[in-house]
């Protein structure tokens, strides 16, 4: 396979290997989550990311880089994760499993070429791997689903075994933190930076006019708040992908914990100085929030970018999500995804019928004035007022 070619302006061209290759500046960092705060237009990807899932893949489209380098394979065959299709579906060119040799061979801000499934420094290849296309991706998620079962089967076992850790908590809210922000009898808006969040947020603007739920910000779910306009009342997490000016925008914070009560957001928040809650707990940040919602009170719970389908579930690649499952349970009756309401009432208005709407109320407003007595007046009133102020300037040229 080989890439169509690509010059980067203001970048190096020392390292570019001279044939039909793709140019950017190299950015690496074990940790998706983490490297995608620091990548910029034009820059290629080093992770290391087995099971690439869609969440991951979503970030780093949005940063517009235009490559990923895997140190790891994206599809393991595991089961179907997602991520690899939304890259290449980007455009985005996805090299898979050169090896972690690669974290030690470039250096953060090189300029680094890829041509087919080979990475290039200064001409030379530094690692070498599989160039993915649609097609690829395809066969090997076609493959990966025949893995189901085994995940099926370990998915279980890890959900019976967080219910016994997690027994108290689930049932009985034991463990659940003393907050001051009041939950109780109103609606909790939670929000994840995950699938679809930007439209789910868009579509739940009138309802966050009327009902002004308490808005919770799920790490990165704070700073999606902020940008579509509103103030989180309260970010729940591990602090490891919230921005300071969210954590200090005078939200209420709650530091999601180990189960053995060791919080390392807790340094961060200190460092800021901002005060906070620690709430130790084995399941994801997403599920201890709405296990506090409705511990305290909330009356229903409208959920953002969280995690609903079996694939969804699986495509996050841990045991953790064995919580999500069981909290959906305890929740459930409260719960709301705000996915299925974007999808039902998305649609945009053309302008073809954007101006017949218009015409066609000026024509009911016209023939409601032609038929009515007092429309009628109103016509004669005017009609006086014309010839009036035509008379006038017949006068002042005359």
């Amino acid at each position: 396979m080989r890439v169509p070619s690509l010059r980067l302006p203001g970048r190096g061209s020392d390292d570019e290997s001279g044939g039909d290759s793709l140019v950017g500046t190299a950015r690496l960092d074990r940790r998706t989550k983490r490297l995608c705060g620091r990548l910029e237009p034009g820059d290629v990807a080093i992770i290391d990311h087995v099971d690439l899932d869609r969440v991951a893949a979503d970030a780093l489209v949005a940063t517009g880089v235009v490559a990923v380098v895997n140190a790891a394979k994206s599809i393991s065959g595991r089961y179907p994760n997602l991520g690899p299709e939304v890259l290449v579906k980007a455009g985005i060119v996805l090299i898979d499993g050169v090896g972690e040799e690669i974290f030690g061979a470039v250096r953060e801000g090189r300029a680094v070429s890829i041509d087919g499934g080979r990475v290039l420094l200064g001409g030379e290849e530094i690692a070498a791997g599989t160039a993915q296309t649609e097609q690829s991706v395809a066969a090997d998620m076609e493959s990966a689903r025949e893995g189901l079962s085994v995940q099926l089967e370990a998915f279980a076992a890890n959900t019976m075994e967080y219910l016994k850790r997690e027994r108290e908590l689930l049932l009985d809210g034991v463990g659940v933190p003393d907050v001051k922000t009041n939950f109780n009898g109103r609606h909790a808006l939670i929000v994840i930076r995950g699938y679809n969040y930007k439209e789910d947020i868009d579509v739940l603007r009138p309802y966050i006019r009327e009902f002004k739920p308490i808005l919770v910000g799920v790490d990165g779910g704070a700073d999606a708040l902020l940008e579509a306009g509103h103030t989180p009342d309260m970010i729940v997490g591990d602090m490891d992908s919230v921005s300071d000016d969210a954590l200090r925008c005078g939200a209420e914070i709650v530091v999601h914990a180990y189960a053995d009560g060791r919080a390392p957001g807790m340094e961060r928040m200190d460092k800021l100085g901002v005060p906070a809650i620690p709430f130790p707990a084995a399941a994801t940040s997403e599920d201890i929030a709405m296990l506090l919602a409705d511990e305290k009170g909330s009356e229903l719970i409208v959920a953002v970018g969280t995690h609903v389908t079996m694939v969804e579930f699986l495509d996050k690649g841990r045991g953790g999500m064995a919580s999500t499952f069981l909290t959906r349970l305890r929740v459930g009756g409260k719960l709301v995804d705000a996915k299925g309401v974007s999808r039902l009432y998305r649609q945009d208005m053309s302008i073809s019928a954007l101006l017949l709407l218009i015409v066609s109320a000026l024509a009911a407003m016209a023939t409601a004035i032609a038929i009515s007595t007092v429309g009628r007046s109103f016509v004669d009133v005017v009609a006086d007022w014309w010839d009036g102020l035509l008379f006038q300037i017949e006068r002042l040229f005359s």
